[in-house]
């Protein structure tokens, strides 16, 4: 196992995430994992574009590879809670495209 338990990548980048609020993602993604105390094991960092403009804002969860589309503020803290923690990735938001470019 590589540094951190998990890394979360959020869009906040490209055409469309950040007009969508990936900052405001971002941000809430951070805290969540703060308020758990899980600094040490999961990081959170900001990402470039992911090339799936129009689903955002996206969020990526490694090293289990689970995509997410659409993710508010409100519901980044459930793939904290829910993924993070609980080891279930939050269904009705993960995104399963084809592999590439799935711009809409």
């Amino acid at each position: 196992m590589g540094q951190y338990k998990h890394h979360i990548f959020v869009c906040n980048m490209g055409k469309t995430c950040s007009r969508e609020g990936g900052d405001q993602v971002y941000k809430e993604l951070k805290q969540a994992v703060k308020d758990a105390g899980l600094k040490g094991s999961c990081r959170v960092n900001q990402a470039g574009c992911m090339n799936q403009c129009g689903h955002g804002p996206m969020v990526v969860v490694y090293p289990a590879d689970v995509w997410y589309a659409g993710v508010t503020p409100r519901n980044a803290r459930r793939i904290v809670i829910e993924h993070i923690m609980g080891g279930q990735p939050v269904g009705i938001l993960r995104h399963r495209a084809p592999p590439g470019d799935n711009k809409k």
